[in-house]
């Protein structure tokens, strides 16, 4: 995640343990920002709006829609194509698919 956003100075990457609404509190982020890329998603994140806003107030979530060409992808079908020996260049950043499939020791293409 880290190298994937590596160009954009004012984004951190930080792990996290227990309520991202709290650890969003903590690094005096105004706000969370979700991507969406179908109906289930859309009712999965206000159901998380709405217990995130009763948690704590004073973050907001922004929900985005994904591009059409990214609405299938996921990240567990991802493992599983690259896990099959599947082609996931073009649907994932380089050191991504770099990393699949040195963890699945399928050949560098």
């Amino acid at each position: 995640m880290r190298e994937a956003v590596a160009d954009l100075p004012n984004v951190s990457v930080r792990p996290f343990h227990g309520l991202v609404v709290n650890t969003a509190r903590d690094a005096g982020a105004a706000a969370i920002v979700r991507g969406l890329r179908s109906g289930p998603d859309f009712e999965y994140e206000s159901q998380m709006f709405f217990m995130n806003r009763r948690l704590e107030p004073d973050v907001d979530m922004v929900s985005l829609m994904s591009d059409q060409e990214h609405m299938f992808i996921s990240s567990s079908l991802l493992k599983e194509v690259a896990q099959l020996g599947g082609e996931i260049s073009g649907m994932v950043p380089e050191h991504v698919a770099r990393a699949l499939a040195e963890k699945y020791q399928l050949p560098q293409r």
